[in-house]
């Protein structure tokens, strides 16, 4: 079963100016989940989507750049867009989707969810952090009653997908343009390997993230 990797990346970030490429812990964002998906060992190969030539000096050993249009860099860009463009050119029976922006999640976590995937038991996977507090959508209680206030102990949990990856196969995403189907492994994360940046202020806190493991 042939898995590519893919990471979409565009240089023109606007909410963390050129955060792609900006140092944590030494060398360049982008370069932390690249390296963890090159030491998969279920993964075939790993891609780099972008359409600046100029990313290539950066790329760790073992990743292939594929340029992609840049129409595709627009803020208005769909990510289906991205997904349908690079499945057309790069053929494979399963897609790891992958993003620069969560540098902490490890080579066993995908390497666990890839397995669950293969093993036919589920039909897709993505990471999730599991919230176990008391959660609220649509002016609403979303996991309990007003009138009957568990233990946060006891209080049923909620899963927030934290976008790190996904896996999917090609069938699913060509015939129904889903990246996570019906019967989805939750591959799930604590706080810090589950970190998305996203502002300035989750950079921040993944420089102090990074400072400490290599003080420890």
């Amino acid at each position: 079963m042939k898995t590519v990797a893919f990471v979409p990346i565009r240089l023109n970030s606007q909410r963390v100016a050129g955060k792609n490429l900006r140092l944590l812990g030494g060398e360049p964002l982008m370069c932390h989940i690249l390296r963890t998906l090159t030491g998969v060992a279920e993964i075939d190969e790993v891609y780099v989507y972008c359409s600046d030539e100029r990313i290539r000096e950066y790329l760790p050993e073992g990743v292939r750049l594929l340029r992609r249009s840049p129409d595709l860099d627009c803020d208005t860009t769909l990510g289906r867009e991205i997904y349908d463009s690079f499945t057309a050119e790069v053929q494979a029976d399963l897609y790891v989707l992958a993003h620069a922006t969560s540098p902490f999640i490890r080579a066993e976590t995908l390497s666990k969810a890839l397995r669950q995937v293969r093993s036919g038991k589920y039909d897709s996977a993505f990471s999730a952090e599991k919230i176990q507090t008391f959660a609220w959508f649509g002016g609403r209680p979303l996991n309990y009653r007003l009138d009957d206030i568990p233990r946060t102990q006891t209080i049923e949990p909620v899963y927030i997908e934290t976008s790190a990856f996904f896996i999917f196969p090609r069938t699913l995403w060509l015939e129904g343009r889903r990246r996570i189907g019906d019967k989805p492994y939750m591959a799930v994360v604590d706080r810090i390997e589950g970190l998305d940046i996203d502002n300035p202020e989750d950079f921040t806190m993944a420089e102090i993230i990074a400072a400490g493991r290599r003080l420890g």
